[in-house]
């Protein structure tokens, strides 16, 4: 399953950042982002210390197969890559508008968000733990909005709770829009 596959190179990537170096090329830096735009997409890979990769690590465990299986390998990497660069693209706006210092961010949240957010969508009525209450995924992504929404006003949290907003609603919005097999077969003759 490519689920496992992106977990495998995400910890691969961490043993990677042990080289000096690395994760200064990879992080998203505001600073750098327009003349090295490659960050918004390499940001995702990289994570910040062991705590920071399992948990992100746990969250695709626990979710990416289960969407995974629902619409397939191909349409998870879109929308996991997706929604880290929309995600990415949100931190970058709350930098240039001066919602938040110009602080460099890396991990796979966004991606991950927007995993939840197509979820969301798909299995409104998965039932999650949100900070240990049992609640459906609909309510559970309503909670997730708020927080980032009152995170992304925080600059000082040390969290882009941006980019996880930006990968929700991306997430959200692709699965709503998101064709079915069929629709993607139909053949019309004239």
């Amino acid at each position: 399953m490519l689920s496992f596959y992106l977990i495998g190179l995400m910890v691969a990537i961490f043993f990677m950042q042990m080289i000096p170096g690395v994760t200064e090329a990879l992080i998203f830096d505001p600073l750098l982002a327009l003349s090295q735009p490659w960050r918004f997409l390499t940001s995702m890979f990289v994570h910040e210390g062991v705590e920071h990769l399992f948990f992100n690590m746990l969250a695709m465990l626990m979710f990416a197969p289960i969407l995974e299986r629902r619409i397939g390998a191909i349409k998870l990497l879109l929308v996991f890559i997706a929604a880290g660069i929309i995600g990415s693209v949100l931190y970058y706006a709350t930098i240039v508008t001066g919602f938040a210092p110009p602080v460099p961010a890396l991990g796979a949240s966004g991606g991950i968000y927007g995993i939840l957010g197509a979820m969301t969508v798909l299995t409104p009525n998965l039932v999650v733990y949100v900070m240990f209450f049992p609640m459906r995924m609909r309510e559970a992504a309503a909670v997730w909005i708020i927080l980032e929404l009152l995170g992304t006003f925080n600059p000082y949290s040390g969290i882009a709770s941006a980019a996880h907003l930006g990968g929700l609603i991306f997430g959200i919005l692709y699965a709503r829009h998101m064709p079915s097999d069929n629709e993607e077969n139909i053949v019309f003759y004239k």
